[in-house]
């Protein structure tokens, strides 16, 4: 017979997090019980991204009581099993990526297991919390992208972490991963796509090969995180500024490129846009969140490579990033970035095939939004994907 199962999968970088404590941190746990109330799951998956922030170091204790924090809420105390996983041992500099993720299973929901990657079966769960070098954990597949991918750039604590469970004899595997950001603005508007696209493409490729690998059977699967995904900033400015001057300037030194200068032709050459190595200012910010930046959705290509092998609910949400992390501006970008959607729940086709999808108006809806639309949440907006699972209850 077939039956649902209610599940929300959550994607979350969590790096502002530790670097500004106290408000935001507390605003952020609210919204992530207020979604969980709302749409009632019986299976909640946490993929987190920077944890412990970039000053890992002093901050990775305050992180620790963060995941505490969440798992002794009385607003989760419904969840009676929970299995977290936090990769926090940053001394271990070849293996480190700084991914935590944290399930749980309502008290509601019987029939579940988890498999152990060490021999090759499926076990009930009851629950556990591994935190510090997950190397011996054998309920999880950890990597960290080999140094050898990208030569030219700085080793970065990127990587990807699967877990893989039965849920009413629907089998899937849900994958955390963080992939390689834009480290400079003028880089990335050099050419079409960009140079920093092709890495995190190959590096996409690299996960989606170990996902179906002979290693063990191929399931279908959820790969959700901060892909760090861009517009094509090379077009996206091409189309911002075709009513512009554009002037550019060079480092006096060594005649490197400073910055990118657009102004407006009339309204007395007003700037509209000045790109830097670190800056992205343009006059409309607005433009990002109109009709939740659907405009824009055209030039978000990097996950059209993929199109045979994943695919996506479609967006209807605004860019997820680069939030003000001032409490008091929510909803405004940071000039530090061009706004991008570089967090998603990607699936393969077959998981696709397993999200119910009713006409009956009383039945759930499927949701893909973010958390927290109108509060601070750090830089990054978390994204939700809410949907009944078909499950055999055989």
């Amino acid at each position: 017979m077939e039956t649902v199962t209610d599940v929300l999968l959550v994607t979350a970088n969590v790096g502002s997090l530790f670097d500004n404590v106290g408000e935001i941190q507390n605003g952020w746990l609210q919204e992530l019980y207020k979604t969980v109330q709302k749409c009632k799951p019986q299976f909640i998956a946490l993929h987190f991204q920077e944890v412990g922030g970039k000053d890992y170091v002093v901050n990775m204790g305050q992180a620790e009581n963060f995941f505490w924090n969440i798992e002794s809420s009385k607003e989760m105390k419904d969840f009676d099993r929970v299995c977290i996983y936090v990769d926090n041992k940053f001394q271990a500099e070849d293996s480190f990526t700084a991914l935590g993720s944290m399930y749980f299973i309502h008290k509601t929901l019987k029939n579940i297991y988890q498999y152990d990657f060490n021999v090759k079966e499926f076990k009930a769960v009851v629950g556990q919390k591994c935190v510090g070098s997950l190397d011996r954990v054998t309920t999880v597949e950890k990597e960290k992208f080999p140094k050898n991918f990208w030569p030219d750039f700085k080793w970065s604590r990127k990587g990807f972490m699967r877990t893989r469970w039965i849920i009413h004899n629907q089998g899937l595997d849900l994958v955390n991963v963080h992939l390689f950001h834009d480290a400079s603005n003028l880089i990335a508007c050099n050419s079409s796509p960009s140079i920093y696209s092709a890495n995190r493409k190959n590096a996409l490729k690299y996960v989606i090969n170990r996902l179906s690998d002979n290693r063990y059977t191929v399931l279908p699967f959820f790969l959700f995180g901060d892909f760090n995904f861009r517009l094509d900033t090379l077009s996206l400015v091409q189309h911002l500024s075709t009513e512009a001057d554009v002037q550019t300037v060079k480092k006096d030194s060594s005649n490197e490129l400073e910055k990118i200068i657009y102004e407006e032709k009339n309204n007395d050459h007003q700037v509209l846009l000045q790109i830097e190595e670190k800056l992205f200012a343009y006059l409309h910010q607005a433009v990002f969140r109109e009709d939740n930046g659907e405009a824009l959705v055209k030039y978000d290509k990097e996950v059209q490579a993929f199109h045979d092998v994943i695919t996506e609910e479609d967006i209807k949400f605004p860019p997820s990033y680069p939030y003000s992390e001032d409490y008091t501006q929510p909803t405004q970008y940071m000039n530090t970035r061009c706004p991008a959607w570089c967090d998603r729940i990607l699936m393969s086709h077959t998981a696709q095939d397993l999200i119910h999808r009713s006409t009956d108006p009383d039945e759930k809806r499927v949701v893909y939004n973010t958390m927290g639309p109108n509060v601070c949440m750090g830089d990054h907006k978390p994204v939700f994907l809410f949907f009944s699972l078909k499950t055999d209850s055989h």
